[in-house]
């Protein structure tokens, strides 16, 4: 089976900008290109930060208020220098959170969630910029068609993986449920068979409704001498 992987979702027309970028020209990009969050490049194209729609307005947040009407902030010191910062340099959240291409669908989305990010700029192995992957790049593998999920699992997974017989186990699939139906030769296949489903792009969720003709999960009794 062939998964899909962050080098294939990913978009390979980066807008990027460098430290030296000014405030307005970035909030002008992030307008232009309908993004949240721009990779920040060195003159060799490698990512050394990420700015975003809220460094930009962290920034804006700090300032005082022209009316006098709400009470002035009194920032950490950490945070002083990123409100008074006028480029990108400043703006920025570093060192950038990066992807590889090779890296999975799963391996991207655990990071994404455990670091809190949108998006990952994606390097090779010199640290270039390659591209960026994000949550809605990724979720586009569930946007597969049901027939495309059906074909895959019978076809590939179930007769050339598995080696069962064309027929033996009948596929359905809905909004990206599959469901399996049929017999098996041995019991041992049974949770084989549901995990390699559920790991098929675009799947959301597996029932395995499957029989099998011979267990061979029971230990045969010891011989009594």
């Amino acid at each position: 089976m062939y998964h899909r992987n962050v080098g294939d979702l990913m978009t390979k027309a980066v807008v990027s900008v460098r430290p030296d970028t000014p405030f307005k020209e970035i909030a002008k990009l992030l307008a232009e290109h309908d993004v949240t969050a721009l990779p920040v490049v060195d003159e060799g194209n490698r990512p050394v930060g990420v700015v975003s729609e809220a460094d930009l307005l962290r920034k804006e947040a700090g300032q005082p208020d022209p009316t006098g009407l709400l009470q002035a902030r009194h920032p950490r010191p950490d945070d002083r220098a990123r409100i008074a910062a006028t480029t990108a340099e400043g703006l920025m959240s570093s060192p950038p959170v990066v992807a590889r291409p090779e890296w999975s669908v799963v391996e991207a989305a655990r990071v994404m969630e455990r670091r809190g990010v949108k998006r990952l700029p994606v390097v090779d192995e010199t640290g270039r910029l390659v591209g960026v992957v994000s949550r809605a790049d990724l979720l586009r593998l569930f946007l597969r068609r049901d027939r495309a999920i059906r074909e895959e699992i019978t076809g590939e997974l179930l007769v050339r993986t598995l080696g069962l017989a064309p027929g033996a186990v009948a596929v359905q699939v809905a909004d990206g449920k599959v469901t399996l139906e049929g017999v098996v030769d041995r019991r041992s296949l049974v949770p084989v068979v549901t995990e390699l489903c559920r790991g098929v792009d675009g799947v959301v969720d597996v029932e395995a409704h499957l029989g099998y003709k011979a267990d061979d999960t029971v230990r045969p009794a010891p011989a009594h001498r």
